[in-house]
């Protein structure tokens, strides 16, 4: 069954990271959203997947942080797009909200690959930072926002196939070095993967499930 809910924006720019990660920048045509919200985009023939909105709730465009999957049937349609031709766009959902609903309560971002997403959506719209942000790429490029995100917060960058200046390895090999508060929460964002990881690590440190907050990433 096709979804007739949505809303037409011209694409603004497809800006390349490299061969498969790139940016969707879309008009956003007043569409309201709160960081931590997702919209299914649809191709020509109807196909479409959920993509984490990456801009700040203020600006006048939406963006949207894309690795483009060999074989996919949307993300390298997508990665194809050209300024002026037009999406398909469903309103906003989701239920994950950075740094929102838990009062003055700290908090950690931890995410990989594009499941920095909202967390780039939340530094965009909000002043508090985070306690900590860990960042998993597999390689430095990968890295899209680090450099405004380590001027919002303090954040460690783990890198899994290249040895960098950063950690070589795994973010959760991090995990030990961060901050302690009892009342902490932890929001987890990214490959399914790494949220199971980090989720048991935390609940075996003593963090209450009702503190870790999650968002699966899937591709294609």
């Amino acid at each position: 069954m096709i979804n007739l809910d949505y809303s037409e924006h011209p694409v603004r720019a497809v800006s390349c990271v490299n061969n498969d990660l790139f940016i969707l920048s879309v008009e956003r045509n007043g569409m309201e959203f709160i960081p931590g919200d997702c919209v299914a985009i649809y191709t020509e023939h109807d196909k479409s997947r959920p993509y984490s909105i990456a801009s700040g709730s203020n600006e006048n465009e939406l963006r949207f942080v894309i690795r483009m999957m060999d074989g996919g049937e949307v993300s390298p349609w997508l990665m194809s797009r050209k300024p002026g031709d037009i999406l398909r766009i469903t309103p906003p959902f989701g239920w994950f909200r950075p740094g929102q609903d838990i009062g003055e309560a700290p908090f950690i971002f931890l995410a990989t690959g594009t499941g920095i997403a909202p967390f780039i959506a939340y530094m965009n719209t909000f002043e508090r930072p985070p306690a900590a942000c860990l960042y998993g790429v597999r390689q430095e490029e990968d890295a899209i926002g680090f450099s405004e995100l380590r001027n919002f917060c303090p954040i460690r960058l783990a890198v899994s196939r290249e040895k960098t200046e950063h950690h070589h390895g795994r973010l959760t090999e991090l995990l030990p070095e961060l901050p302690q508060h009892e009342n902490m929460h932890y929001y987890c964002c990214g490959l399914e993967s790494m949220v199971n990881e980090v989720s048991e690590w935390l609940q075996q440190n003593g963090v209450a499930l009702s503190r870790i907050h999650r968002e699966v990433f899937f591709h294609g």
